[in-house]
């Protein structure tokens, strides 16, 4: 069961997933290229590169098929992988995610990577909805003081400029769609319309919640990916 992160963040948002998890799988988060302790690569991102690390990763553990849970960018790539490679994917669980930048109007596109090119400690409570448990904003703040600028912003262009137009609807794995009620970066009707377009796709709105749903509200979600799992495994 692997775990990514999204575009401020690297493996340990998911310290709050993955003891649980690995009672019953091989559970696993990785840090994408450029991010944590991976290496980054010289040179401007293609987007798809993304896709073959993680080919590679499941190789190198050596296993066939994978549950996959991704958010933000990390639910991008995800949904990328499953697309390119659904028979090495057994679930997909895309959490606070979209199905692509031409789902922004060019002006909310522009917004979106000025923002992040300008982040500040203020601006980031943005992220996280109020309500979220003590200490999550701290995780993102030690998330975003720990990121390499570079890596940060060819991640930003090249998502805006290359990651378009997925065609979603030939997703044939069973998946998750998560949302918080109070996501500012991609707000519910994003999720709506994904969870719509995937067939089969189940749609699970957690309140209070904002753009780190695995960091804010770490029970609940455990708990919807849990259950999700355990249905399709008896199915």
């Amino acid at each position: 069961m692997l775990f990514l992160h999204g575009i401020g963040g690297h493996r340990h948002h998911w310290r709050e997933q993955l003891p649980v998890f690995a009672t019953r799988f091989k559970a696993v988060a990785w840090d994408a290229r450029g991010y944590g302790d991976s290496d980054d690569y010289a040179g401007p991102l293609d987007f798809g590169l993304f896709t073959q690390d993680l080919l590679r990763v499941l190789d190198f553990f050596r296993t066939q098929k994978a549950h996959l849970v991704g958010l933000s960018m990390g639910g991008r790539i995800a949904r990328n992988f499953a697309l390119r490679y659904p028979e090495r994917v057994a679930r997909l669980v895309l959490a606070n995610t979209t199905p692509g930048f031409d789902a922004m109007s060019p002006e909310a596109m522009k917004k979106f990577v000025e923002e992040r090119k300008n982040r500040t400690p203020e601006s980031m409570k943005a992220l996280i909805s109020p309500h979220a448990r003590p200490g999550a904003y701290d995780d993102l703040l030690a998330s975003f003081r720990a990121l390499r600028q570079a890596s940060y912003v060819k991640t930003l262009e090249a998502s805006v400029a290359q990651d378009r137009a997925a065609p979603i609807e030939k997703i044939r794995v069973p998946t998750l769609v998560i949302a918080g009620e109070e996501d500012t970066v991609y707000p519910p009707a994003l999720a709506r319309d994904m969870a719509k377009r995937i067939p089969g796709a189940e749609l699970l709105m957690l309140e209070r919640t904002g753009h780190l749903a695995n960091l804010e509200q770490p029970e609940q979600f455990n708990q919807a990916v849990l259950d999700f799992l355990s249905r399709h495994t008896a199915r």
